[in-house]
């Protein structure tokens, strides 16, 4: 009987936290990149003499980029591996970010914050796909849940900084700051994070194919009904985050540093209905705890809708 020792057990369980703390902060990028900015897009307008309204175009493209790359890079990391697609994703951020940081007008701006998501994007997807890598089934959903948390964490931290580093030393550095952030994880994906996924040679990207997956997705009834229902209830958070800045600095007069804070802080709620979903399942299926949080949605929006009609909150 192969009975383990205990420096076995300890080497193992470190190997465990290092994987789960880089698959963490890979989760952590693409919130960051979104977040950091935030405190900085009136400053980042008054330096390209545009509008906020106008700048918020970087965040439509950002979301764009997001989504395309999602699709992209899925089939890529089954193909090539985990590694070699998060590598050139991450240095396509860093160049993007470049590009952010010597932008010439709001339209280079834009277009670099659109090539940034598309390099980001590999993050999240790749610390998805090795969390099945790593770890058993039973476990997954655990590490799943944590990484979870973590994105709805990162708005917790992110602002604060971004403000931060926006009040004293100018909105550049947030991108010099992102730039070291896609740095330090292709160090840590190299140095530290083990191969524990070896592609198909034999397989190949078939276009066709791939295509024809999507679409067969894309058209069943029960997955439009609940990502149509999805989408319309993450849009109004998106909303929020790009309307935010616009609100908070230029019409109340926040400086960067305190609209970091205060973002950070009704960020809580979002940390707060994961883990109130979590003792929901216990008593209700989730089905039913979907159909109450798109009508308290509803009501709140309506609540939101009325009080600019009647100009309650000055």
């Amino acid at each position: 009987m192969n009975i383990k020792q205990p420096s076995e057990f300890n080497r193992e369980e470190q190997s465990r936290v290092k994987i789960i703390i880089i698959l963490g902060i890979l989760t952590a990028f693409v919130p960051f990149s979104i977040d950091t900015y935030l405190p900085a897009m009136t400053h980042i307008a008054d330096y390209f003499g545009t509008t906020s309204a106008r700048m918020t175009f970087s965040l439509t493209t950002f979301f764009i980029g997001f989504a395309t790359g999602q699709i992209l890079y899925g089939p890529l990391l089954d193909l090539y591996g985990r590694k070699l697609p998060l590598y050139f994703g991450l240095v396509i951020s860093i160049l993007a970010s470049v590009g952010c940081i010597f932008a010439w007008n709001a339209g280079s701006f834009i277009v670099f914050r659109f090539i940034q998501a598309l390099g980001a994007s590999v993050a999240s997807v790749s610390a998805l796909a090795m969390v099945r890598d790593f770890f058993p089934p039973e476990e997954s959903s655990r590490i799943f849940s944590m990484l979870v948390l973590v994105i709805g964490s990162s708005p917790l931290l992110a602002p604060t900084l971004g403000g931060y580093i926006t009040a004293h030393v100018g909105w550049h550095w947030i991108f010099v700051f992102l730039s070291l952030m896609a740095l330090a994880l292709i160090s840590l994906v190299f140095f530290i994070l083990p191969v524990n996924y070896t592609p198909d040679k034999n397989s190949k990207l078939k276009i066709p194919v791939l295509v024809k997956d999507y679409w067969t997705i894309l058209t069943k009834p029960q997955f439009i009904t609940y990502a149509l229902a999805g989408a319309f209830s993450f849009s109004s958070l998106f909303i929020y985050v790009a309307g935010s800045p616009i609100i908070f600095m230029e019409k109340y007069h926040m400086t960067a540093q305190n609209f970091g804070i205060v973002f950070a802080m009704l960020s809580v709620g979002f940390i707060g209905g994961s883990q109130l979903n979590i003792l929901a399942l216990k008593k209700f299926k989730s089905r039913q705890i979907f159909q109450f949080a798109l009508v308290c949605q509803l009501f709140v929006a309506m609540v939101f809708f009325f009080g600019i009609l009647n100009d309650w909150y000055g």
